[in-house]
């Protein structure tokens, strides 16, 4: 019934990478609020905030390859800290900016592109590294850990950010991320070196593409990529977030909005017991996707806050089942050798489709509205879920295995 904690205490390791990056993804669910809603303090516009989307989509598909193939390569602990350093240091640029009695535009669309950048780096090793700590058979409860360390930050990191900054202002907002860096950082100094356990092929547009031909091969890995692409396009509103903030109450309503689908995913996470029950990994994803883009077409047509943030918890409660099954999935059955090639291909689809939903999202509420958006976008993904079951028949059948050899 309950989460199951013990990989936390059997793994030293693991023990430092999860509280380091617990407190840092905290911290960068404080920029990921403080960006969009400086942008819209700056502009007033919902197609600016979404144009903030695409700059950070393309660093993150460039960068996201070469991280995957580095990782795969590479001491996974060292390209860790470098990212992480780099990402501090972006953080200090905003606060700078941020003082300004005219803060630059461009200068915010550089960073934030530069930092997507580098998360593109960051990401595929962080979830490649998290199976060499933990043994085969600590792999899901180690992967509904991570999610709830991602639920708390989007719970905690949306509602601390909509408080700090109105209260404390951007700058304090950005320093407190910063911060956060440090912490990890110092986290991740105390593990062990994550160095290949074998000799490795350097990185080579051929590695590059192993990586996809066996990704290719396989319905479920394929299903999950596409189901998750389809959900986070047309079903993440977070760009309309300030504009509907504005409606409802201000900045301190801008955290929940936020937060809200982090709630219902909590719930889920924290009476997760049950999923180690389901063997038909793949109907559970399918069918909870549907659900995610049912409640957000719910989210466009409700016209107060508490049936907003209602559906909002309702879709992040779907979001956690699935990203529970899609995670297992992944760690289960996914080499070692190719593992750190085959997270950037997760992370472009969990990533790059949020981006491309707040473009989606946001133009599509400049030429229209933002519940028409909202409403349009959830049932465009419940559509490309249900095509996506149709023509991967494989992933609908998958049934959890207990083994894979490397």
């Amino acid at each position: 019934m309950w989460i199951d904690l013990s990989p936390l205490f059997k793994n030293r390791d693991f023990r430092y990478l999860y509280f380091g990056q617990f407190v840092s993804f905290f911290g960068t669910m404080l920029s990921l609020v403080a960006l969009p809603y400086q942008v819209y303090q700056l502009t007033g516009s919902t197609f600016a905030v979404g144009i903030l989307g695409v700059i950070e989509l393309v660093p993150l598909l460039f960068t996201a390859f070469i991280g995957g193939a580095l990782a795969d390569v590479m001491d996974r602990k060292k390209l860790l800290i470098m990212s992480e350093i780099g990402m501090a240091l972006g953080c200090l640029v905003l606060i700078a900016n941020a003082i300004l009695p005219q803060p630059h535009l461009w200068l915010i669309y550089v960073i934030a592109g530069g930092l997507s950048g580098l998360s593109g780096l960051h990401r595929p090793s962080l979830d490649a590294t998290i199976p060499r700590l933990v043994s085969h058979e600590e792999i899901q409860s180690a992967s509904i850990l991570a999610s709830l360390k991602g639920t708390v930050g989007m719970i905690g990191g949306p509602a601390a950010a909509g408080l700090c900054i109105s209260y404390f202002g951007l700058p304090w907002t950005y320093a407190l991320d910063f911060a956060t860096f440090a912490f990890s950082i110092v986290a991740l100094m105390q593990i062990r070196s994550l160095a290949p356990s074998e000799a490795r092929e350097r990185p080579s547009l051929k590695s590059i593409k192993e990586a996809l031909n066996y990704a290719m091969s396989r319905h479920e890995l394929l299903g999950t990529y596409l189901v998750d692409f389809a959900a986070m396009v047309f079903a993440m509103p977070n760009a309309l977030f300030p504009a509907m903030s504005v409606t409802f109450g201000g900045t301190k309503i801008l955290g929940w909005l936020y937060a809200a689908p982090a709630v219902g995913a909590l719930i889920v996470t924290v009476f997760s017991g049950w999923s180690h029950k389901i063997k038909r990994h793949g109907m559970a994803v399918i069918i909870a996707a549907s659900l995610w883009g049912t409640s957000m077409a719910c989210v466009g047509l409700s016209y107060t806050l508490w049936g907003v943030l209602f559906f909002l918890a309702l879709a992040g409660a779907a979001d956690g089942v699935s990203g529970i099954f899609r995670v297992t999935i992944w760690n289960e059955t996914i080499p070692d050798r190719i593992r750190g090639r085959m997270a950037s291909l997760e992370m472009i689809s969990y990533m790059s489709g949020p981006l491309l939903g707040n473009t989606f999202a946001g133009f599509l509420a400049s030429v229209t509205s933002t519940q028409i958006a909202i409403t349009s976008g959830g049932s465009l993904c419940v559509l490309g879920v249900f095509l996506s079951a149709l023509l991967l028949p494989g992933f609908w059948k998958y049934h959890k295995i207990q083994k894979t050899s490397a």
